[in-house]
């Protein structure tokens, strides 16, 4: 029952990630044509403040455990390098593209899941890895003349980035680190690393896109906040099919808000990835339930 009542709760968070992480991108994508690092920057200045407030309230340690040090660096850097391969792919792909590629991420995590947790895949998984980045390659539609290559494969850097980010994540919450701690440090981490440059590459904005960017950092950090616990609470393999409910999320925020619509090719992508996490999940559905 217990286990049941964690699942449950981990895809009430996914579910809520997803929706927070699809604003997000409608916002960083309305904000224009600003550098990556700078729109990072507010995106995680926001969530930082947001989570210095919520532990102060709660009263959590900003201290984490010493052995927890490496792989709470891992999570920020991996997550850094993600968010910021992420922000460069929105701005130059349709948005459900840019999100369909960053939700390759539960694959590579299951790859990472092998070196970090000792995760042993299955031949399901390994197929399942397979398929979806056979669908990621209908989306990059990789080719010297198409200029939108680059950022495609921005895109899937950005998965993977973030994949290594929540296997990290995992191991944490194996390991019993605090949900706020691990969000907190990311977010430090982020506008650290982005600072410099940020300092040496400034861009104006406008009152406007000011706003965005803000507005950015509040649902990045709903987002952030949800993605964390959810897998603190369960397996990436148990409740990581919720998490391409952002791509529907962003391809009618893609088609209402900047009149976007996909090609063929990207659809025959998307249902690729989302077959290949779809049978996953069913899979592990009937695994369970056979061998409880």
């Amino acid at each position: 029952m217990q286990k049941r009542s964690q699942k449950t709760q981990g895809i009430v968070y996914v579910l809520i990630a997803a929706f927070g992480f699809s604003l997000m991108s409608m916002f960083v994508k309305l904000a224009g044509d600003l550098p990556s690092f700078e729109k990072a920057f507010f995106r995680n200045f926001v969530a930082l403040i947001f989570i210095v407030i919520l532990m102060l309230r709660s009263r959590t340690s900003f201290r984490p455990e010493r052995r927890n040090l490496p792989a709470l660096f891992g999570r920020c850097f991996f997550g850094t390098l993600g968010l910021l391969c992420n922000f460069y792919a929105i701005c130059r792909l349709n948005l459900p593209d840019a999100n369909m590629l960053n939700k390759l991420s539960p694959f590579f995590a299951i790859v990472f899941s092998i070196f970090l947790l000792r995760e042993k895949p299955n031949l399901v998984q390994v197929l399942g890895v397979l398929v979806a980045f056979g669908g990621s390659v209908c989306i990059i539609k990789p080719s010297f003349d198409n200029p939108q290559t680059l950022p495609a494969l921005a895109g899937a850097l950005g998965g993977l980035g973030a994949g290594a980010a929540y296997t990290f994540v995992r191991y944490l919450g194996a390991r019993g680190e605090n949900g706020s701690r691990i969000v907190f440090y990311f977010s430090a981490f982020s506008c650290l690393a982005c600072l410099p440059f940020l300092l040496l590459d400034y861009a104006p904005m406008s009152a406007r896109q000011l706003v965005y960017l803000l507005l950015a950092g509040v649902f990045a950090c709903v987002g952030q906040l949800g993605i964390t616990k959810a897998y603190v609470c369960a397996p990436a393999k148990e409740i990581s099919v919720y998490d391409y409910t952002q791509v529907l999320y962003a391809a009618a925020l893609g088609f209402f808000v900047f009149g976007e619509v996909p090609d063929w090719l990207s659809v025959l992508g998307y249902v690729l990835i989302c077959g290949a996490g779809v049978g996953m999940f069913l899979y592990n559905r009937r695994h369970d339930a056979a061998h409880p």
